[in-house]
């Protein structure tokens, strides 16, 4: 890690927020130097108090531990790295630092988003087993949220088909939610790849998830809802990959199903409908 990413995340785990962090980030792409003190006030325009404050964490031995243990714990990819996806990067409010343990290079792979209700049904798992084998023999990576529900389910299938997914979580990644999925988490550090905006010990607090949803929108190309409630955090996906410019296909149900009334509202104002794997794959490629 060079001297710019640092700084990034030294600042990020002085819990800087996001508009403040891609000031700095500009900055360092542009410059391609650290910024002197008074440009890193400029940038920031921060009150005195928070100025003070802000000197104070820099100069902590917490930030120090703080510091070591995420990177030797953990891994770091910063928007200033080459690997950090180019897609992900033009997207709205970009993460400025991401966490992650597995296999970095699957964000080179075409990526496909899935997610769902966590209160899925039988119906879920039968269209996913359905859908999912002829999908992931295309060298493509399934990216969910490892929630609860069809999060999971799309993960735990993908595996068993031998793919590889993507999980992008709300917490730190030392910390299993739900606790459900712990296994299946673990698993796929070992053979996929966990990213996380957050750092080590951070509990999987309810905005979170929101600021998940918008890193699954602009990594992927392509996302398809599985069962979805109206008004659901699936549509709030939905409606982010759809402000990316990525493709929304949704699977049919019955009118009368609660879970299947997000989807058919999605196909009804233009979301395409998903019947085969191949619905999948034509819009991938």
């Amino acid at each position: 890690m060079n001297e710019e990413e640092l700084l990034l995340l030294k600042l990020h785990l002085c819990g800087l927020d996001l508009k403040s962090e891609m000031q700095i980030a500009n900055f360092l792409l542009t410059h391609e130097s650290i910024p002197t003190k008074q440009e890193l006030w400029s940038l920031l325009e921060l009150s005195a108090s928070k100025k003070e404050d802000l000197m104070t964490k820099l100069a902590s031995r917490t930030l120090e531990q703080k510091l070591e243990k995420n990177l030797t714990q953990t891994k770091v990819l910063t928007i200033l790295n080459s690997q950090y996806p180019e897609q992900l990067r033009e997207s709205y409010r970009p993460p400025i630092v991401l966490f992650y343990q597995g296999d970095i290079t699957l964000l080179e792979r075409p990526l496909f988003g899935v997610v769902g209700a966590r209160q899925s049904t039988h119906y879920a798992y039968e269209a996913l087993k359905h859908l999912l084998p002829p999908v992931v023999k295309q060298k493509m990576a399934l990216v969910s949220g490892l929630a609860k529900g069809v999060d999971g389910l799309a993960q735990r299938l993908t595996l068993e088909f031998s793919g590889k997914t993507v999980a992008v979580i709300g917490n730190g990644l030392d910390i299993s939610y739900p606790n459900e999925n712990k296994a299946l988490q673990s698993q796929i550090g070992r053979s996929g790849l966990i990213l996380s905006e957050y750092a080590l010990g951070s509990p999987p607090l309810r905005y979170h998830f929101p600021m998940r949803n918008r890193i699954i929108a602009g990594l992927i190309k392509v996302l398809l809802v599985v069962e979805a409630r109206h008004h659901s955090g699936s549509l709030i996906t939905a409606n982010l990959a759809l402000q990316e410019n990525r493709e929304v296909l949704a699977l049919p149900g019955r009118i009368n199903d609660p879970l299947s009334q997000g989807c058919n509202e999605l196909i009804a104002a233009g979301a395409k409908i998903v019947l085969t794997a191949n619905d999948i794959l034509e819009e991938m490629f």
